[in-house]
């Protein structure tokens, strides 16, 4: 009998909990990664997640429903959610999808620059502008986010005070792109490349 009563009260006030803990997790997790693949037009992507993302946290929620006198599962179920957001944003901050429109800003000669991101495959337009106390250069290239650290790289090594900012691009139409292998996750998004929004 008191094993019974045992095994009772840790369903209750420690598995049921913990599940919902990871499962909030996993599926705030999926949902953030969601959002930013319909930000990024991965439609494909986006509609796969939602499905997953909505099929988990209905779990949760239900056995939330069955413990409502039970304030482990509100701990577990709000602690899950706010652990997902930071998790989901790490993880989504490492996948390589997208395209970004780096612009750099100087005062300095961006010869140099501009050459070693030609010489690197990458397209650059340049433009005169006038500062707040003198005459400066933008440089601005559109690069695949798998790219960027190879060309935020470039910038540091010819430009290291240049002053940049790294924008999102939802769409766009032709361009010019270094043409390099990629193999993993990066590959297989290509494959969703036809549904992305702007094609």
């Amino acid at each position: 009998m008191e094993a019974a009563i045992l095994d009772t009260g840790m369903m209750t006030w420690v598995v049921i909990p913990v599940l919902i803990f990871l499962a909030r997790i996993v599926d705030v997790t999926i949902g953030t990664a969601r959002v930013i693949f319909v930000s990024r037009g991965y439609k494909v992507l986006a509609a796969a997640t939602g499905f997953f993302e909505v099929l988990i946290w209905l779990l949760a929620i239900g056995q939330i429903m069955k413990n409502l006198s039970n304030p482990m599962c509100y701990i577990a179920y709000a602690s899950g959610f706010s652990l997902g957001n930071y998790i989901g944003i790490t993880l989504t901050e490492r996948l390589t999808l997208g395209t970004v429109l780096v612009q750099v800003l100087t005062n300095r000669d961006p010869s140099a620059l501009v050459e070693a991101l030609k010489n690197s495959d990458y397209g650059v337009t340049t433009v005169q502008a006038q500062g707040a106390f003198e005459p400066v250069k933008l440089v601005f290239t559109i690069v695949s986010r798998r790219n960027l650290d190879e060309v935020l790289q470039i910038i540091r090594e010819h430009n290291p005070k240049s002053f940049y900012t790294i924008q999102e691009i939802g769409s766009m139409a032709k361009g010019f792109f270094p043409q390099r292998k990629r193999i993993g996750f990066v590959g297989i998004t290509a494959l969703f490349k036809p549904f992305r929004k702007g094609k």
